[in-house]
């Protein structure tokens, strides 16, 4: 008897059949939906399909090896027990259900972000309390699990026969279970090894086309296992030195004194001209507000942002300004340690090392500042608190704000306009104490599922993104209104930016339009408004309050102050997790894992990408960068160290 026509690997056989089946429908369901954005020729669908096949059954085989061993150890006496060919039934259609499930989880991630499961599906099980609240106010769930029971149904009465034939099928003999076995681990081996998180769907065009030759399940766990990336092993390096004159140059400023001695370590003392103030300082990092959408119009009739239009004129607003990630704990690193986003895990959430930089908050406190970081949510959300608290800030977030005070909230936490009503009140508590703040808060409404207090704007609630928008806009409104009533406004500096912009799937692995987001410091009587068009970087932003403060420091910042003449070459710094690139303004390179190195030439025009070697001047800065940051995190070299022969200068209140 041929063991392939055994019971067990006709039930596996049948049960995995549904799987590939179902892994072929959602590829090419993703296929159809991205057609025109992935640029799909029929020449590459072959391809496409073949490829995704692979990582299909490497999958597979990878997870079934407990449900193997146990069919093909199951003695004939337990098989043959009513009860026990019961189970293998509600274990089928279990997995049935689940398979759908998996295949909606995709197309629902597929819509929001353009890609297959990777790092934020794994933050999203980690923090499932918001994430299930999210999805419960986004979207019609439970209709949605009742039609796929529906659909389960319907598909076990297809299959029950063939899966009854299957179990009364008869049993290998135990002489057979060794080479099952053996064959088993041996694909499932093989496709550990051959198969990685790029390798070989990155041989696919455009960065859709890689995530269509991908499977979603595989991606999770891959993104789980390689949360971090050793940047030595896994990209391109130049020696310690020549990274050392690169970065130099690329931070050195004419006031600053390099005091490391480790090569890539860019410790140095900043000496600001003028007279140091003790301003107050409120940084608002607004969630997901792209540039594109300031003066967008509603309808055709009126601005979604008529506040931030306003704000525009009134302020120094920086016009050309690049997030460094599509996640708010990468803009909160970039804002807070002003450092590159190093492949991985942001510096947020790497447990255990989350604490104890040299951050804005850091140094500030140590200047005499009251740091506060205000949050619209709970702040266990992406391990916000244990950075922050670790870092040199006060805590104040939901969790520790009276029920009171919250008049509206959803699965991310309290609206806007109870966040800066909160800020309002810490404001006015340290002035009264005749204590200079920085307050640093992080908003939550321009998220879905955009619900907001209704009667604030003319978009209900709930509606979509552009009605979120105009109530971000509208708490901005409200909020300055009130602190211009206050006595401590007149001292204060607003600083006004996104996390992230709202969307981040693009043809290119890292779609610079898409990382394009706005930056106002609003501060009347202190600063001249006028636009700023230079290219700047969320990393830029610390060292800028610095500047605007005229502080003297100790700097770990990779960042630069932007009120400085523009002496220095152009660049932003933006990721995904694993590709990191380097904008010039022009031009994009890219480092991959695998150390790879290409660039992008007209990034924001036909963005034509070709490789490169470590010859090429563009890939050399971004090595630099990448190298010496992860350099310099894993040698601690970006910790807080106050220096007592830092100079000090005589603090003044404007």
């Amino acid at each position: 008897m041929p063991i392939l026509r055994s019971a067990p690997l006709r039930y596996l056989a049948l049960m995995l059949g549904c799987w590939m089946v179902l892994f072929s429908l959602t590829r090419l369901g993703l296929m159809l939906y991205s057609w025109g954005d992935a640029v799909i020729s029929y020449a590459d669908l072959l391809p496409i399909m073949l490829t995704g096949l692979s990582y299909d059954l490497g999958f597979l085989a990878c997870a079934t090896i407990p449900l193997v061993l146990y069919l093909l150890a199951c003695p004939k006496r337990l098989w043959q027990q009513r009860w026990h060919r019961f189970a293998l039934h509600l274990l089928f259609f279990a997995s049935l259900y689940l398979m759908l499930f998996c295949a909606l989880a995709e197309w629902v991630f597929w819509i929001e972000f353009g890609v297959r499961f990777n790092f934020i599906a794994v933050d999203y099980l980690i923090y499932s309390d918001e994430v299930i609240n999210n999805i419960l106010e986004s979207y019609p769930v439970y209709p949605l699990l009742t039609m796929l029971a529906a659909l389960v149904l319907a598909i076990a009465w297809a299959l029950h026969r063939p899966l009854e034939r299957a179990l009364e099928a008869p049993l290998p003999s135990r002489k057979k279970y060794l080479l099952s076995i053996t064959v088993l681990c041996l694909t499932a081996t093989s496709s550990l090894w051959l198969l990685d998180q790029q390798y070989p769907r990155e041989q696919h065009g455009n960065a859709y086309q890689r995530e269509l030759a991908s499977n979603g399940p595989w991606q999770f766990f891959a993104a789980f296992r390689n949360n971090e990336l050793d940047y030595a092993h896994f990209y391109q390096n130049l020696p310690d030195q020549q990274v050392a004159t690169t970065l130099r140059t690329e931070v050195g400023e004419p006031n600053a004194q390099f005091i490391g001695n480790d090569p890539m370590d860019i410790r140095r003392r900043i000496d600001n001209p003028g007279v140091p103030r003790k301003t107050n300082v409120i940084l608002v990092t607004i969630e997901s507000l792209s540039l594109k959408y300031l003066g967008q119009k509603a309808d055709g009739s009126h601005s979604l942002t008529p506040n931030l239009d306003r704000l525009r004129g009134q302020s120094l607003f920086f016009s050309n300004v690049y997030a460094t990630g599509t996640r708010t704990d990468r803009g909160l690193e970039a804002i807070t340690l002003s450092v590159p986003p190093t492949p991985g895990r942001s510096i947020i959430k790497r447990l255990g090392r989350e604490s104890g930089y040299g951050g804005l908050g850091q140094q500030l406190a140590y200047q005499g500042y009251d740091s506060v970081f205000l949050y619209g949510g709970r702040g266990y959300f992406d391990n916000m608190n244990a950075f922050f608290r670790g870092n040199g800030y006060r805590i104040v977030d939901q969790t520790s704000t009276v029920p009171a005070d919250i008049h509206f909230s959803n699965a991310w936490g309290m609206a806007d306009e109870d966040l800066y009503a909160l800020a309002l009140r810490e404001a006015d508590a340290d002035h009264a104490k005749g204590q200079s703040f920085l307050l640093q808060l992080m908003t939550t409404s321009n998220h879905r599922p955009y619900t907001y207090p209704e009667q604030r704007i003319d978009i209900a609630s709930g509606k979509g993104r552009e009605g979120a928008v105009q109530y971000t806009d509208w708490a901005i409104g409200h909020f300055l209104a009130a602190a211009r009533e206050k006595p401590w406004f007149d001292n204060t500096l607003f600083i006004f930016v996104a996390d992230h912009c709202a969307g981040s799937a693009g043809k290119e692995d890292l779609p610079v339009a898409n990382y394009r987001i706005p930056l106002f410091v609003y501060a009347p009587g202190l600063i001249e408004p006028h636009e700023d068009q230079q290219l700047a970087s969320q990393i830029d932003i610390a060292p800028t309050i610095m500047g605007l403060l005229n502080l003297d420091y100790v700097s770990t910042f990779f960042g630069r102050n932007l009120l400085l003449p523009n002496t220095l070459p152009p660049r932003a710094l933006i990721g995904n997790y694993q590709n990191l690139g380097l904008f010039d303004g022009q031009d994009l390179a890219i480092l991959s894992p695998r150390q790879g190195l290409r660039r992008h030439d007209e990034a924001l025009g036909k963005s034509q990408e070709r490789q490169v070697t470590q010859a090429d001047e563009l890939i050399r800065r971004n090595i630099a960068y990448y190298q010496a940051a992860s350099h310099d995190f894993q040698q601690r070299l970006l910790n807080w160290q106050p220096f007592p022969s830092e100079p000090t200068k005589a603090l003044s209140h404007r």
